[in-house]
């Protein structure tokens, strides 16, 4: 594909532009020291995606009912609250606090820098299974300059669904050739190859165990900065 016809990017934005991991760590260390738990934080946050992605799985074979991420979220907290038994240190309002932490989660470095100088090119969307207040949310929290927020909670499905990538194709007004799909995670880029959307790899480390091929996808590149110069080239 030709990269002079992107007018659009779309962004995965768990893993791809918010350190998702090291967030819920941080936040999790300040609950630790306010109410003396001993608790391995970095297993506990792996834990939490793992238990939210299980449950996404649910939901796509027809095991569960559609719902939001932050319900998804909240499901697997209290799991995981049981098993490292400290669900008794917490009160409700103090879960649900805690589940607000995706609502809160910090950017990359090269976030908000990549994300600027890539939005006076082009528009700028989230593609995003969380749902739109938690984006919203984290936008504001962290100040990230989306132009549009697009989540898969529009036609009540998860991604890789095609209907999520053919929604926000729809929603832009363009070609699926003149959207970009970034992201750090090879299933949702094949997912929008798919729909005939160009891609963009970003590698973060602890997302995806090989980094792919340049020739997979339009761009392979480190960071949103890079992606930037590649897009200006």
């Amino acid at each position: 594909m030709n990269l002079k016809q992107v007018k659009a990017l779309t962004f995965d934005v768990f893993g791809t532009v918010v350190d998702w991991r090291h967030s819920i760590i941080r936040e999790g260390e300040q609950i630790g020291r306010q109410k003396g738990l001993t608790v391995d934080w970095e297993e506990f946050a792996n834990k939490w995606r793992n238990g939210y992605v299980s449950l996404v799985g649910e939901v796509k074979n027809g095991e569960r009912a559609w719902t939001t991420v932050d319900s998804l979220n909240r499901l697997s907290l209290n799991k995981l609250l049981r098993e490292y038994q400290i669900n008794d240190q917490f009160t409700e309002n103090e879960k649900d606090n805690f589940n607000r932490v995706w609502h809160r989660l910090l950017p990359w470095p090269d976030a908000i820098p990549g994300l600027t100088w890539l939005r006076k090119r082009y528009i700028l969307a989230t593609l995003s299974n969380g749902n739109i207040s938690l984006l919203v949310n984290m936008a504001k929290y962290s100040a990230l300059p989306w132009d549009c927020i697009f989540s898969a909670e529009l036609v009540k499905a998860y991604k890789d669904d095609a209907h999520v990538y053919q929604m926000a194709i729809h929603l832009l007004g363009l070609q699926s050739y003149e959207v970009m799909m970034v992201a750090a995670h090879t299933y949702d880029l094949d997912a929008a190859k798919r729909q005939g959307m160009q891609t963009a790899f970003i590698w973060r480390s602890q997302e995806e165990l090989q980094r792919p091929h340049k020739s997979k996808y339009d761009i392979v590149c480190d960071d949103f900065l890079a992606l930037a110069q590649k897009l200006d080239a």
